[in-house]
C-alpha cells in the first residue's frame, strides 16, 4: 500500500483534505483541495507544488480560470454600486468562458457568447455593457491583480472590440392622450408610481426605494422636497426631488401606509419594481406595447424642453450629473425649480405635446415621424 503524499490531512464533517506543508523558498503553505478523494487530493498538490516551483524559479503564471477572476472582481467590488451589474453580466458569461483560463479570453472565445446573446434578441447596448466588465476584469488581471509570487495575474490583457449599436430603441415620450389611456389601465399602487415617476423624471429604483427619511421640509416655500443619497443614485450624486402639484398629491396619499417606504403594493408591503406584468399587460391593452418604464422620465424631459425650460435646469430636474451639490440649494432656487415642474403637470395641458405620423412602419419603428406640435393628441 502506498503511502499518502506528506503535507495532507482531513478537516471537517465532510473529510475534505487540505494541504499543510513548508515548501522552501515558499514558507508555509495552507490551502484546501476542495475533495474529499486522497487521490485527487494528491493530484492537487502535486499540480499546485509544480505551479510554484515554475513560478518561483521561472516566473511562469499559474493557470487560473475566468470564473476565478470573477469571483475576485465581485469580492472586491462588493461595497460598490456597480457590483449588481457585474454579477448581471457574470451570471451570463460564465457558462460559455467561465471555465476557460483567463489567457484563452478573447475577441475569439467571446465570438460564441456574442452570437448566443443576439439570437436572444438582446441589444448590443447591453452585449456592450457585458463585454465591458470582461475587459474590466482582464486589465485588472493584467496591471493591477498580483500573486503570492508577485506575479499579475495575466501577462497582458487583449483588445475587446465592441459592437456598433446600431440596433438602439429610440425614446418613446407619450403624449397626454397616450398617458391617460396607459394610466387609467394600471392598478391603483402602479398607477400612483408611474404618475410620481412622469412628474418628477426619476428612475424606477429611484421611485420604489423613496423613503420618508428622506424628505426634507421646506417651511419658507410651504412644501417639502426628497434628497436621495448618492449611493441609491446613478450617477452617484445626491438627487434633488422637487415635486410640482401632482407629485406631491401623489406623496400625500401615500403618508401613512409605510413607516419606512413610500410607495407600497396593495398588501401594504414595499415595491421592488414598476416593470411587472402588470404595467406589460396595461401597455397592452392600450396599445402601447412599446413604451417601456424608462419613457416616463424621457417624457419628463421632453414637456421640460417644450415649455422652454433651460437646459442647466433640466439638468438638475432629471438628475443628470453637473457637479453641483444639490443638498446645498437656496430655498429661492428650490422655488425657480418647482416654478418649472409645474410648467409639467396634467392642469397645465398646453404643453406642446408630441404627434405620431402614422405610416406603414410606425409599428415596427414607433418613434419615426414624432414632431413636436401644441395641444393634446
Amino acid at each position: 500500500m502506498s503511502k499518502r503524499i506528506p503535507g495532507l490531512y482531513k478537516r471537517g464533517k465532510q473529510g475534505i483534505w487540505h494541504i499543510d506543508k513548508c515548501v522552501k523558498g515558499y514558507g508555509r503553505f495552507l490551502e484546501s483541495t476542495g475533495t474529499s478523494n486522497l487521490k485527487e487530493a494528491e493530484q492537487y498538490l502535486i499540480r499546485r507544488l509544480e505551479e510554484m516551483r515554475k513560478a518561483s524559479v521561472y516566473g511562469i503564471r499559474p493557470e487560473r480560470t475566468f470564473r476565478q477572476a470573477a469571483t475576485k472582481i465581485l469580492l472586491d467590488y462588493q461595497h460598490k454600486r456597480s457590483v449588481g451589474r457585474y454579477a448581471q453580466s457574470l451570471k451570463a458569461l460564465d457558462p460559455v468562458i467561465g471555465d476557460l483560463p483567463l489567457r484563452q479570453v478573447h475577441q475569439g472565445t467571446l465570438d460564441e457568447f456574442i452570437q448566443s446573446r443576439r439570437k436572444q434578441g438582446i441589444k448590443a447596448n447591453t452585449i456592450n455593457r457585458d463585454l465591458a466588465v470582461v475587459r474590466r476584469i482582464l486589465n485588472l488581471a493584467a496591471r493591477l491583480w498580483r500573486d503570492e509570487y508577485g506575479l499579475t495575474w495575466l501577462e497582458t490583457a487583449p483588445l475587446l472590440q465592441m459592437l456598433d449599436c446600431d440596433d438602439a430603441r429610440k425614446p418613446y415620450p407619450l403624449s397626454w392622450e397616450e398617458q391617460a389611456r396607459l394610466f387609467e389601465r394600471l392598478p391603483d399602487h402602479l398607477r400612483e408610481m408611474v404618475l410620481f415617476k412622469v412628474n418628477t423624471g426619476l428612475r424606477e429604483q429611484e421611485v420604489t426605494c423613496l423613503r420618508w427619511d428622506w424628505e426634507v421640509s421646506i417651511p419658507e416655500l410651504k412644501t417639502s422636497v426628497f434628497v436621495i443619497p448618492g449611493n441609491g443614485v446613478k450617477n452617484g450624486e445626491d438627487r434633488l426631488v422637487v415635486m410640482n402639484t401632482e407629485a406631491r398629491a401623489v406623496i400625500n396619499r401615500q403618508r401613512g401606509k409605510h413607516p419606512e417606504f413610500v410607495f407600497t403594493y396593495t398588501n401594504g408591503k414595499p415595491t421592488d419594481r414598476i416593470n411587472t406584468k402588470a404595467w406589460r399587460r396595461a401597455r397592452e391593452e392600450a396599445g402601447l406595447p412599446q413604451v417601456r418604464v424608462h419613457d416616463l422620465k424621457h417624457t419628463f424631459g421632453r414637456r421640460l424642453r417644450s415649455r422652454g425650460v433651460s437646459h442647466e435646469t433640466r439638468q438638475v430636474l432629471l438628475g443628470h450629473k453637473n457637479g453641483q451639490i444639490t443638498t446645498y440649494y437656496s430655498s429661492p432656487e428650490i422655488g425657480e425649480l418647482i416654478e418649472a415642474v409645474e410648467k409639467v403637470s396634467w392642469s397645465d395641458r398646453s404643453t406642446p405635446t408630441l404627434t405620431l405620423i402614422r405610416s406603414e412602419n410606425s409599428r415596427k419603428f414607433p418613434a419615426i415621424g414624432r414632431r413636436e406640435s401644441r395641444g393634446a393628441v
